[in-house]
């Protein structure tokens, strides 16, 4: 199972580690965290060194109630990051982290590899053919509502069903529209109820009947922190112990703040 980003083929049937690098003053965990360059750039460095593949960059924060940016803020904030990273470490692949179809040309064409959207396509009707266009692999995650409101009345019949239809109806247009590397993320926390959350989790491997790679975010969420009363800067733990659940039901990315302890929980689940 691999995936083409920029002309090098990256094999997933062995789990890769994708870093966060939140460039919002909002996110929930590190928010206004990396006030400079040097900042970012050092952060970027410690994530490679601990064994990174991927770098994720966001410049819009999607945690519950957000507050809404413009597009020429999130701009700002990502293409000149972009640009500086890829000259400090021009073999690490970026992943930008973004709805807007703009956004996405603007950094894939300043070196960016993927696009991670959490809005599927639904928040720019534009995004799917863009993606097409700059034939890129797409990180496909599901989100019911937007992150303003999304978490004030989850509802489902039957999750797992649902978002295993939404997927595939999903990737077919993107067949159809001769986008060859497709990634899911079921989006655990957009727009779920805790027991949704741990539904997905321990039903995770039926998402591999879709026959794409799947991309796991849950690092210090509040679906681990909320039950043990805890705060998201104390959920490393619970953090590596839901990416080892999801390694053994065939994560194939995982998305984190912390990447020393990911790729170790991928080291010792290799082991099985």
């Amino acid at each position: 199972m691999t995936i083409n980003c920029k002309g090098k083929l990256v094999d997933l049937s062995s789990p890769k580690v994708m870093g966060i690098l939140n460039l919002t003053p909002d996110s929930f965990y590190d928010g206004g965290k990396y006030k400079n360059e040097k900042e970012v750039l050092l952060q970027v460095e410690k994530m490679v060194e601990e064994g990174a593949t991927f770098i994720d960059v966001g410049g819009y924060s999607s945690r519950p109630g957000a507050k809404h940016i413009s597009e020429e803020e999130e701009l700002k904030r990502v293409v000149a990051t972009v640009s500086s990273i890829l000259a400090e470490f021009p073999g690490i692949l970026i992943s930008i982290d973004t709805f807007r179809s703009r956004v996405a040309e603007e950094t894939i064409r300043a070196g960016a590899a993927i696009i991670n959207d959490i809005s599927g396509g639904e928040m720019d009707e534009n995004m799917f053919k863009k993606v097409a266009e700059l034939q890129v692999p797409y990180i496909l995650m599901h989100m019911q509502g937007v992150p303003q409101s999304m978490q004030s009345n989850p509802n489902y019949n039957d999750i797992v069903k649902e978002l295993i239809f939404y997927f595939s109806d999903k990737i077919s247009r993107l067949r159809e529209l001769q986008v060859k590397d497709v990634v899911i993320d079921v989006g655990f926390g957009f727009g779920k109820t805790l027991e949704n959350n741990y539904e997905l989790l321990k039903k995770l491997a039926l998402f591999s009947n879709l026959e794409a790679p799947i991309l796991t975010g849950v690092s210090r969420k509040s679906m681990l922190y909320k039950p043990l009363e805890i705060t998201a800067i104390e959920a490393l733990n619970a953090t590596t112990v839901a990416n080892t659940i999801a390694l053994l039901n065939g994560t194939n990315i995982l998305r984190v703040h912390d990447v020393k302890p990911a790729v170790e929980a991928i080291k010792v689940v290799s082991y099985l």
